[in-house]
């Protein structure tokens, strides 16, 4: 009704509702032109091959590791698979060039436990960090490292025998492994702690040299991967245990450390990561393709006979944990034996 010929009068609401319907509206579809943006991506994922940066040379556990993946995942992607040996610092190289990467699911990285775990307690400075810059796609394999002794060592015949000779040894035994602040090395000064031995450290440059110095008797024992199997095997090497929570497929007759020294775990394992900042749908889709290729029998076969671990199949939140968890135990054992590497 209209009073005195003026206007008709706009109730409030019907104001407010004026004003903010088509902000609204605005919101709306930039959220359904955010979402089309976030999926298209993913709908023309891979259109060019993609880089596998590796932390280590090629001919190494990494380097087969990526090499054994990374066909099938190509295969199944639909483009190759490029894998890129990019050696330096423990896996930092590779890690920063990962990091600094344009996130678009193209330049991926072959991430050992050691970037994440270790290095960011034993380098006073890194150009990244990895827990943060870094993004989990999916977990691929794990290993347990194997303490191996030489089969001269006196009176040892087995893990208790040898923790018995290391606690009477004196001067204490020398002991080897790949490198001042490898898991290999950790390994060790972790069971030193935990059965209250002392040994002495002497780094060499990778396993092969190590383990020929034990076989030579310029050390009593080491941490060795994989390749220390078939020397065990063979006899040059004196097998005494693993140091994963499980004993071991390819040397089922070790125990583990675990049964001795509950808690007691040294599992290495690799990752596939990306930039952060990856869309998620390309993320979900490597995760899927990998996950279905670790699935494969004649994936883990070849795996095992490589020396390079047993599929490792977690889910993201199962792999953040045991980041986390990893983190913080290497960085209390860094801590105790006052290491760094500038």
């Amino acid at each position: 009704m209209r009073q005195n010929g003026g206007a008709d009068p706009v109730a409030p609401e019907h104001r407010i509702m004026r004003v903010i319907l088509p902000c609204l509206i605005r919101f709306a579809l930039a959220a359904v032109l955010a979402m089309l943006a976030s999926a298209a991506p993913a709908q023309t994922y891979p259109a060019r091959p993609i880089r596998l940066l590796v932390s280590f040379p090629p001919g190494g556990a990494s380097d087969l590791v990526a090499r054994t993946l990374g066909q099938p995942l190509g295969a199944r992607l639909g483009q190759p698979v490029v894998v890129e040996n990019r050696p330096g610092s423990n896996g930092n190289l590779a890690g920063e060039l990962a990091a600094h990467a344009t996130p678009d699911g193209y330049t991926l990285l072959l991430g050992p436990s050691s970037l994440f775990a270790i290095n960011p307690h034993l380098y006073a400075k890194m150009a990244i960090d990895p827990l943060k810059d870094l993004l989990p796609v999916a977990s691929l394999v794990s290993n347990e490292l194997i303490l191996a002794a030489n089969p001269a060592l006196p009176s040892v015949t087995d893990f208790r025998s040898f923790i018995a000779l290391a606690r009477d040894a004196r001067p204490p035994l020398f002991y080897a492994s790949i490198g001042n602040g490898s898991e290999h090395h950790l390994a060790m000064e972790l069971l030193k702690q935990q059965a209250g031995i002392d040994l002495v450290h002497v780094p060499y440059r990778g396993g092969g040299p190590a383990a020929i110095g034990v076989m030579a008797g310029d050390v009593a024992a080491m941490f060795g991967g994989g390749s220390v199997a078939p020397l065990v095997q063979a006899g040059n090497l004196k097998g005494l245990a693993v140091s994963g929570q499980r004993r071991s497929r390819l040397l089922p007759d070790l125990p583990a450390i675990a049964e001795v020294y509950p808690g007691y775990d040294v599992t290495i394992w690799q990752g596939l990561f990306a930039p952060v900042g990856t869309p998620p749908a390309i993320v979900a889709r490597l995760r899927e393709e990998a996950n279905a290729i670790l699935a494969q029998p004649d994936i883990a076969e070849k795996l095992a006979a490589a020396g390079s671990g047993d599929p490792y199949v977690t889910t993201l939140a199962e792999l953040a944990a045991r980041i986390r968890g990893d983190h913080a135990r290497y960085g209390k054992l860094i801590r105790d034996i006052g290491l760094v590497v500038d």
